[in-house]
């Protein structure tokens, strides 16, 4: 049992006498391998969930569109359904789904238990072995449906590819509006899909650059409200924030360190070198990793916290470096064109990604973690600052075309070939993704 106790909700997985199947379930015939360069989309089917009222319908929708934006799945238009699942206890007719090439069926229901919680049953069966795969039970405030609906799809998608998805989980970032000249920046927070938007902040000062913990539900950013650069760390369930320190020559909030104790960042001094620091944020005691007449700045730690990533123009042009998180053994790992710029070291480990300045466009690549393996994703007239999904299989940033009046975010995953542009309210960037929710 996982309970989560400030979104009341939790999950279980059935018992084997409770599903009347194996306690073993078979694995899918088909699986789908995310290293490929080209995914051809599974056909699956999700049925609506059976419900005394909508509800059941809105919590397959979310779960099919999950899936649908992954690249990964071709949910199945329901219009083309032969069968109506009236028992999801029972399986399905599979002849019936083999039909309509569907590798895998998903059926379920939703009630309301006593205390006015919402309880839903879903089921993932395999119609080419005729197999049950996962069957789960959820519990949660009737608010709370959409986070179902996410971990019913991450689910789904661990189950075909064998890696944790990403659905369950948050975007911070900082909202536009208002004339160019007078452009008002506030912080805002959605899930993954764009719903459930938010605003964190008032928009009486610029706020920049939030970043997310690795561990937890809180954030840095900085803002000018007292007319100086200064970080906040904000904890996002309870609405807490603390007052980091005042930075007069930062220009980026720091990043957290992967166990969340430690943020690194740069900040300019007044011989006009840039240099990389870590602060203890228990301690606020202050550490030097980085000595040079030259501009060091967007660090990033390795997920195991041994090394970090950043900028540095010391060879003459903005290129990426690694050290260790000590400040020891600096070493140069890009040697393209081009200028480079906000490396993010993947929460998997093997790659970096980075924006890239080359033939006048802008561009969202990565790299192997020594340097190799260079691959663009995608080249526009404005984009930058990527962020990783908290499985490292997708990038999202922001971009502006030319001529358009303000940035969007968008999503793209490591084939390059589904992007997505993800819904906000107003001009968006400098997005963060936060790790999947507890």
């Amino acid at each position: 049992m996982r309970n989560i106790l400030k979104a009341s909700l939790a999950i279980a997985v059935f018992a084997a006498a409770m599903i009347g199947m194996a306690s073993t379930p078979a694995r899918a015939l088909v699986e789908i391998d995310v290293n490929k360069g080209v995914v051809e989309p599974t056909p699956i089917a999700v049925t609506d969930f059976l419900s005394g009222d909508s509800r059941g319908a809105e919590i397959s929708g979310v779960i099919a569109a999950d899936l649908r934006r992954s690249g990964l799945f071709a949910p199945i238009n329901k219009a083309a359904f032969i069968e109506k699942i009236s028992n999801p206890d029972v399986a399905p007719r599979f002849e019936d789904w083999k039909v309509l090439n569907a590798q895998a069926v998903v059926t379920g229901r939703v009630t309301q238990e006593a205390d006015g919680r919402l309880r839903a049953e879903f089921r993932l069966w395999d119609t080419f072995t005729g197999q049950q795969l996962v069957g789960e039970q959820l519990f949660a405030d009737a608010k709370n449906w959409r986070r179902i609906a996410h971990i019913i799809a991450d689910t789904i998608y661990e189950q075909f590819t064998g890696e944790k998805g990403y659905f369950d989980s948050r975007i911070v970032y900082v909202a536009e509006s208002g004339p160019k000249d007078n452009r008002v920046k506030r912080l805002a927070i959605m899930d993954q899909d764009g719903a459930n938007h938010a605003y964190l902040s008032n928009g009486r000062s610029i706020v920049l650059t939030p970043r997310f913990s690795p561990q937890q539900q809180e954030l840095t950013y900085m803002s000018y409200e007292s007319g100086q650069p200064q970080v906040y760390l904000l904890q996002l369930e309870t609405g807490q924030r603390e007052l980091v320190g005042n930075f007069p020559g930062m220009t980026f909030a720091p990043r957290f360190s992967p166990n969340g104790d430690k943020v690194i960042m740069s900040l300019l001094r007044d011989d006009g070198n840039s240099n990389i620091f870590t602060m203890d944020l228990r301690t606020r005691a202050t550490a030097r990793l980085t000595d040079t007449n030259a501009i060091d700045t967007s660090p990033s730690y390795s997920p195991d916290g041994s090394q970090i990533v950043f900028t540095s123009d010391r060879g003459g042009r903005a290129q990426i470096y690694v050290m260790g998180a000590d400040g020891s053994n600096q070493r140069r790992i890009s040697f393209g064109n081009g200028s480079y710029s906000t490396p993010v070291w993947s929460p998997r480990g093997d790659l970096i990604a980075f924006t890239k300045q080359s033939g006048g466009e802008f561009q969202i690549g990565v790299m192997r973690t020594d340097g190799s393996g260079e691959r663009i994703l995608t080249s526009g007239y404005l984009q930058e600052g990527p962020t990783w999904s908290p499985n490292g299989r997708v990038i999202m940033f922001f971009r502006q075309a030319a001529g358009a009046p303000g940035p969007k975010l968008y999503s793209i995953d490591l084939t390059g070939r589904n992007e997505q542009q993800i819904p906000t309210p107003d001009f968006a960037s400098d997005p963060a993704w936060s790790p999947l929710r507890n």
